[in-house]
């Protein structure tokens, strides 16, 4: 599957941005999908995940409560709505998909992902 993740800009501290993904071909509902992020000079990490009908999310502890992770499988699209950022959540965010046959599973490990969307960057000045 090949991704294309979009939405990103510059946000005030205490502001609000909805990134997405859309999904090419067919398979996008076999898939289990995740945000990573990875800020300057740091490792990508774990933002958040959802299960392949969106009946699941597991979220960072960063994030939880301020982000939210949805799906439209009829549209093959991914979204991250971002509240309350703080200047810490800089980074540039990227979507990825896991093969996944479990339809509750979601998936936290960068290793269990195999497709990446290009990234999008997010900047939250203070």
């Amino acid at each position: 599957v090949q991704l294309q993740a979009s939405g990103g800009g510059l946000v005030q501290a205490g502001g609000s941005l909805r990134l997405s993904c859309a999904a090419s071909g067919r398979t996008f509902s076999t898939y289990s999908m995740g945000w990573f992020r990875q800020a300057p000079g740091k490792d990508r990490e774990f933002v958040a995940a959802i299960s392949r009908r969106g009946g699941n999310t597991f979220y960072a502890d960063s994030v939880k409560g301020r982000f939210t992770i949805s799906r439209d499988n009829a549209k093959n699209t991914v979204s991250l709505q971002m509240n309350s950022l703080k200047t810490d959540d800089t980074a540039a965010y990227y979507c990825a998909a896991a093969p996944t046959a479990g339809w509750g599973t979601v998936r936290q490990l960068r290793t269990e992902y195999d497709s990446w969307g290009q990234g999008t960057l997010v900047t939250v000045s203070s």
